[in-house]
């Protein structure tokens, strides 16, 4: 019998410990369901990571309650569980908003225009902190000094706008001047002189000059008939002028020969033929037309040894009239 009564009294104490398995189990799933609803309320993609830590609870409060343990102290190993792992929770959702933030305000930043900046310094802040920044002027110049030295875009394009109207201005101005009309007075030379004139543009050349010069001449010099400008020169203050320049271009350049000027068209009477004389005369004297082989059988002889093709380059810085040098 007493074994009897041993092994009823073992039993009922088993069938306790079941149902109170069976009461801490239906706690569990209440906990469970409970986690679960209040996952649903928080923040959307965080369910299944609350699934997760309550699976991670309820494998540790499986693993710590190994054997036979009162009620109690199954709800305080679970309330542990559960407390350590909230804390876990609430530090990863912590973490996640932050980041969150931080991602959602760099996207806002990258449409912003220019004109607006935002402080991102990696702590956790409101949209409402996110002001606009005034944009940086540029410098002004100050009006009370002088910059005139320095670049200034605006000013040389004004300034170049100037030039080529000064310079169309002036070009202009020499188009009309060469269109004007001068007296030539010459001289056919041929041992002796015999003077003419011809009314000539300032922008004639001298080949256009001797070809008139030679129209005029041949009805008194026959010799002339079958002469052409290239056979013919023209002796300007002691000077062969090349027949490519133009009157214009002495005028303009007030140009000098050895005896006088050569922008000078006005005549004086040649001294040298009646005295030797020395002294230096601004004055213009009548220039010659003569052939080039009359020259070249007389170049020794003067006036025509003081004779000598135009030189540009060469400066006369004071006139002579005779063979002296």
């Amino acid at each position: 019998m007493a074994q009897y009564k041993g092994a009823a009294r073992e039993g009922q104490r088993a069938a306790h410990l079941m149902k109170k398995r069976e009461k801490q189990k239906e706690e569990l799933e209440l906990l469970k369901k409970k986690i679960a609803d209040e996952s649903k309320s928080g923040t959307i993609g965080f369910g299944s990571k609350f699934e997760t830590q309550y699976d991670v609870v309820e494998q540790q409060l499986k693993s710590s309650t190994i054997g036979l343990v009162t009620l109690d102290e199954m709800k305080a190993k679970r309330e542990d569980l559960v407390r350590e792992h909230e804390k876990k929770l609430a530090a990863q959702l912590k973490q996640d908003k932050k980041d969150k933030n931080k991602k959602d305000k760099k996207k806002k930043l990258a449409k912003i225009s220019a004109g607006l900046s935002f402080d991102i310094d990696g702590e956790e802040e409101d949209d409402d902190d996110i002001e606009p920044v005034v944009k940086k002027r540029k410098p002004g110049k100050n009006p009370d000094v002088d910059t005139s030295f320095l670049p200034d875009k605006d000013r040389e394009e004004v300034e170049r706008q100037e030039r080529e109207r000064l310079r169309q201005e002036w070009v202009e101005m020499q188009e009309k001047i060469k269109k004007e009309e001068i007296e030539i007075t010459y001289s056919y030379w041929d041992g002796s002189g015999h003077r003419r004139k011809l009314i000539m543009k300032k922008g004639n050349s001298i080949q256009q000059f001797l070809q008139k010069c030679l129209e005029q001449l041949r009805k008194d010099f026959t010799e002339l008939k079958p002469v052409t400008t290239e056979q013919v020169m023209y002796v300007k203050e002691d000077l062969i002028i090349p027949q490519h320049y133009t009157f214009y271009d002495f005028i303009v350049n007030k140009a000098r020969g050895k005896s006088g000027p050569l922008f000078n068209f006005d005549v004086h009477e040649d001294i040298r033929l009646t005295n030797d004389a020395t002294i230096e005369k601004d004055e213009s004297h009548a220039g010659k037309v003569c052939l080039r082989t009359w020259y070249e059988r007389n170049k020794h002889i003067f006036p025509a040894s003081r004779w000598e093709p135009y030189d540009p380059e060469k400066k006369w810085s004071k006139y002579t009239i005779s063979e002296k040098k």
